[in-house]
C-alpha cells in the first residue's frame, strides 16, 4: 500500500482501529485486566504474571518471544476508561513515535461488559504512509486476538478474588 492507492480521507480514517467485544465479567474484573500497559503483549493468551519492569513513568513488558515494549499511562478512570502510549523507537532525532490505545469498559443490560479498545495516531509512527499503513494491519488483526484473549482470560478467571487477576 501507498499514499497513491488512498484518498487523504481514507488516510485519516485508517489512522486509528477500533474493536470491541462483550465479556460476561463486571466491570472491576475487566478493569484489573485493563489496568497493566501492554496486556496485550502475548501469543494470544493473556498471561497471568507478566514479565513487567518500570522506568520512570514508563512501563516495560517483556515477552520471551516478542521481545520488549513500552508504555507510559495517559489517564486511568476506574473502572470505565484507561488510555496508554504504545511507544516505539526513538528517531533519529530524538523524537519517540507512539500511538494511543484506549480502552472503555462499558456495563451491559443484563449483566456483563462491553470491552471498547481505540488505537490511534498511526500516521505519525512514519512520514511514508505505506511504513504506517504495514504496521497498522498487523495491529488491525492483532486486536481481535488481543479482545477475544481477554475475554478468556477474565471469563476464566471470574471467580478468582478481587485483585487477583
Amino acid at each position: 500500500m501507498n499514499n497513491a492507492t488512498h484518498t487523504d480521507a481514507e488516510l485519516a480514517e485508517l489512522d486509528r482501529i477500533a474493536r470491541q467485544i462483550d465479556i460476561d465479567a463486571p466491570a472491576e474484573r475487566v478493569w484489573e485486566l485493563v489496568v497493566r500497559p501492554g496486556w496485550y503483549i502475548n501469543d494470544g493468551v493473556v498471561e497471568a504474571e507478566p514479565d513487567l519492569r518500570h522506568e520512570g513513568e514508563v512501563t516495560v513488558v517483556r515477552h520471551p518471544s516478542l521481545g520488549e515494549f513500552r508504555f507510559r499511562t495517559v489517564e486511568l478512570d476506574k473502572p470505565r476508561y484507561a488510555a496508554f502510549r504504545w511507544i516505539g523507537t526513538p528517531h533519529r532525532d530524538g523524537s519517540t513515535p507512539s500511538t494511543l490505545v484506549e480502552f472503555w469498559i462499558d456495563e451491559r443490560d443484563g449483566g456483563g461488559v462491553t470491552l471498547r479498545v481505540v488505537e490511534s495516531g498511526f500516521s505519525g509512527l512514519a512520514d511514508d504512509p505505506a511504513a504506517w499503513l504495514k504496521e497498522r494491519e498487523g495491529n488491525d488483526k492483532g486486536w481481535l486476538a488481543e479482545l477475544a484473549a481477554a475475554k478468556t482470560f477474565v471469563e476464566k478467571n471470574a471467580s478468582a478474588p478481587a485483585g487477583r487477576l
